[in-house]
């Protein structure tokens, strides 16, 4: 699967050059050029505009105008292709890197949230960070949407992945908003909003099935309530400020959570993202029936 991305690139291009030989060797030898093989060495020599084959009428002649035209309008589109996506998968993949720093190795989102209160203790900073995640999540909708192939382009190092990060910063932005003790941040809203936003567009184009409109406890989540208590355990002793009621917690990160988390781990499953804390089929669990009465107003009072 990491070989997929590119050699599916670099054979693009000689497919369509090979479909488009093919295609015009058939309406040569509809033409009466015969046998085949003449046929095929004529568009061969019209499509790489080698120009040893000569017509006799100007049909084919017309033919062979419009079928070098094709030919250096593909390879035209192979130079001006190849760098915009070289462009995107860096920017992408700057952003994932710069992540690393945050949120550790292999990368959570208790981490990063003690680093932005440890490290990063002004709310500005914070603000600033979040404002960017939401740049980066719209930036990611449009290229891997425009760009599909950028999807399955696998990060140089191994346990690196646009997936999981995403994961992370829409856990770590879940785990702001429902359980940390401090005023909500419109940026970390916007910021979750965009993620999402980003993955399902991407799962609409390769006809991933998903819930819409998912409500919790209905549609489940892939996060177990021992492991929120575990982070907000590592949180609280970090310093990091965790609210006292720890089920209306549990309640609102599983009201965002459900918002992404059949998308992320379908993208996560699609491009073999590696396993991590949080994304991985085995931490599913059956929603509580005991946590569950508010979380399909979550979705609907945002």
């Amino acid at each position: 699967m990491s070989l997929y991305a590119p050699l599916s690139l670099l054979l693009l291009v000689p497919f369509w050059l090979l479909v488009t030989a093919l295609g015009f060797s058939l309406m040569y030898w509809a033409m009466g050029i015969t046998p085949w093989t003449d046929a095929f060495i004529a568009s061969g020599s019209s499509l790489l505009t080698l120009g040893y084959v000569g017509y006799d009428s100007l049909i084919l002649h017309l033919f062979s105008f419009m079928e070098s035209t094709i030919g250096l309008m593909l390879v035209a589109m192979l130079i001006a292709y190849l760098p915009t996506m070289y462009s995107a998968f860096q920017q992408r993949e700057a952003a994932v890197s710069l992540l690393e720093v945050r949120a550790g190795t292999p990368p959570t989102a208790a981490e990063l949230i003690w680093r932005l209160y440890g490290i990063e203790p002004d709310i500005n900073d914070r603000k600033r960070f979040w404002e960017s995640w939401e740049q980066i999540f719209t930036e990611i909708d449009e290229s891997h949407t425009t760009l599909p192939a950028l999807v399955f382009f696998r990060s140089p190092r191994t346990g690196q992945s646009w997936v999981v990060a995403s994961g992370v910063v829409l856990d770590a932005a879940a785990l702001q908003q429902s359980a940390v003790d401090e005023q909500h941040l419109s940026h970390t809203l916007l910021a979750m909003r965009a993620g999402w936003t980003a993955l399902n567009h991407i799962a609409d184009f390769f006809d991933v099935p998903y819930n819409p409109d998912p409500q919790y406890p209905t549609d489940p989540i892939h996060v177990s309530r021992a492991d929120f208590d575990a982070a907000l355990n590592r949180l609280a002793s970090q310093g990091v400020p965790i609210r006292d009621d720890r089920d209306l917690a549990w309640r609102n990160f599983a009201g965002w959570r459900v918002n992404y988390d059949s998308v992320l781990l379908a993208l996560s499953r699609m491009t073999m993202a590696p396993e991590v804390p949080w994304l991985a089929e085995h931490t599913f669990v059956p929603p509580d029936e005991e946590s569950g009465e508010t979380a399909g107003s979550l979705k609907k009072a945002e």
